[in-house]
């Protein structure tokens, strides 16, 4: 099991690493997600996770059905994941199983060594950006 601290890394770049991990069969557990980092305008980072959000075409209820989209940092990162995965084989489903992803750390992996990926830091400090629990507090109003 490989602990990996995802404090100061860029989404995209996290994600893919360790969705090569997951399918050569390793278990990964990403702890501190609300501190991985979204490169871009935070505001047209919003709009486009708002957009998932609230355009909902229905004539029903959309709270009990879908499309169902992520809103915390844990969830969020989780789904980037899955998308860089097969998914609709039983090989990625499998893979995906073996991820585990938590905000902060829990008290069982605080004395577990964590890794950092050098691939995934965030090279330029001059871009804009945004944390994925910055992107939860504008998400969910708070």
């Amino acid at each position: 099991m490989t602990v990996v601290d995802g404090e100061g890394m860029v989404a995209g770049r996290l994600a893919s690493v360790i969705a090569k991990k997951l399918l050569n069969g390793e278990r990964i557990v990403v702890v501190n997600a609300e501190k991985i980092i979204i490169t871009g305008k935070p505001r047209r980072i919003i709009e486009k996770y708002m957009k998932r959000i609230s355009e909902w075409r229905t004539y029903y209820n959309p709270e009990k059905r879908g499309p169902k989209y992520p809103r915390r940092p844990d969830r969020l990162f989780k789904r980037i994941v899955r998308g860089m995965l097969p998914w609709k084989k039983s090989r990625g489903r499998e893979a995906f199983k073996r991820l585990k992803v938590y905000v902060g750390v829990p008290e069982e992996l605080e004395s577990v060594k964590k890794v950092k990926i050098k691939e995934a830091f965030l090279r330029n400090e001059n871009i804009p950006r945004m944390t994925l629990g910055e992107l939860h507090k504008a998400l969910t109003g708070g």
